[in-house]
């Protein structure tokens, strides 16, 4: 794809509002051209035969078929990225679970109106969310990927882990060596099923694991909900006071940020409102930090596949303070963005395939 072009996009809902708003936001954002609007799958068909878009934007409960049904078809006929954007609340986050299986990039919720700081955050959200997928890998294949311009609709700063908590103290990569390991991981786009190819090759007595997947908030217990039922280890989401056990766990509510604790022996997760931070919440960076000032050397950080640099900074600091630190290769990341960043920092000890991070897992909590 040429370096500069546009990232064109196809709207496929069956509200006039809806796509009107989508419209809106997604062209707020310079690099983003709407190049179509469709009422319905069999509409949306057409106009793909006309001009097939870099991303499309699709609705689960529309007239005709459902977005699900036409998600399959098209992964199956003719793959394109796709975005999932609905409305839908707890009662519909398992279909978006299986939209994601079905092989969709990312989920958002459609943008709020009328409070502008939603409003806002949901052009930041939606906006990331397509211009990801633009770069995504999809069945295998990948897409060139594209030259992102600062957004149009962006915080007039880009707000770090400092606006949460304060950075991990120099003394800290002296901490004393406990019998517990804890696990740290982010990701983002294309990490729902990164991750549940990792928590599935984990054994029943894992290390005790935090998780932060960019998510929207109310899809994340579905997702947890959805891998206990996989994995041998126990997976739910998050808690504010959860404690951080061997076998279990947590994912990071969304729209929530999630910092691990300590308190004597025991650790355990502090679950807080809070600004965007790397343009998330939750955010990777915060949780990576509050592990380097928690845990310092007992700690081991993973990143894994997503657009942007979110956790780069924290795995940075994980890595000065002592733990191991993780990344997962380009090879097998729909998107190689976080890793790269991470990378670049020089702060990664292992960089390895995604079938290779969880035996990676289990030999540094073993050191």
């Amino acid at each position: 794809m040429p370096a500069g072009r546009k990232v064109r996009v196809l709207i496929v809902d069956d509200s006039a509002t809806v796509r009107q708003t989508l419209t809106t936001v997604l062209e707020s954002d310079p690099e983003i051209e709407v190049i179509g609007v469709a009422s319905d799958p069999f509409v949306a068909a057409r106009r793909i035969r006309d001009e097939v878009p870099d991303v499309i934007t699709l609705d689960v409960e529309m007239p005709r078929m459902d977005g699900i049904t036409f998600l399959r078809k098209l992964m199956a006929q003719h793959p394109v990225p796709v975005v999932m954007c609905s409305s839908l609340v707890e009662d519909g986050a398992e279909t978006l679970m299986q939209a994601l299986e079905a092989g969709a990039v990312d989920i958002v919720l459609k943008p709020k109106v009328g409070v502008a700081e939603h409003l806002l955050e949901s052009r930041i959200r939606i906006c990331d969310a397509v211009k990801a997928a633009a770069s995504a890998r999809v069945l295998g294949a990948r897409r060139a990927p594209m030259a992102v311009a600062k957004p149009l609709y962006e915080p007039e700063r880009k707000l770090t882990a400092d606006a949460m908590l304060p950075p991990p103290k120099a003394s800290a990569g002296a901490m004393a060596r406990t019998t517990e390991t804890i696990i740290c991981m982010g990701a983002s786009t294309g990490g729902t099923e990164a991750l549940r190819a990792v928590l599935e090759a984990l054994p029943p007595d894992s290390p005790g694991t935090v998780i932060v997947q960019h998510m929207p908030e109310r899809f994340t217990a579905s997702f947890a909900q959805r891998l206990d039922g996989l994995c041998a280890v126990s997976v739910k989401e998050a808690e504010d006071g959860d404690t951080v056990l061997r076998g279990r766990v947590l994912i990071a509510p969304g729209n929530k940020h999630t910092l691990l604790e300590r308190s004597g022996a025991r650790y355990y997760v502090s679950v807080k409102e809070g600004p965007l931070v790397t343009r998330h919440r939750p955010s990777v960076d915060v949780l990576f930090r509050s592990a380097a000032r928690s845990a310092g050397c007992n700690a081991v950080g993973v990143i894994m596949t997503g657009m942007g640099d979110d956790g780069a900074r924290g795995l940075n600091e994980m890595k000065q303070v002592g733990a191991i630190t993780i990344a997962q290769d380009e090879a097998t990341s729909v998107v190689f963005g976080m890793p790269k960043e991470a990378i670049a920092l020089g702060c990664v000890d292992r960089i390895v395939p995604l079938q290779l991070i969880a035996a990676e897992i289990l030999k540094a909590a073993k050191r």
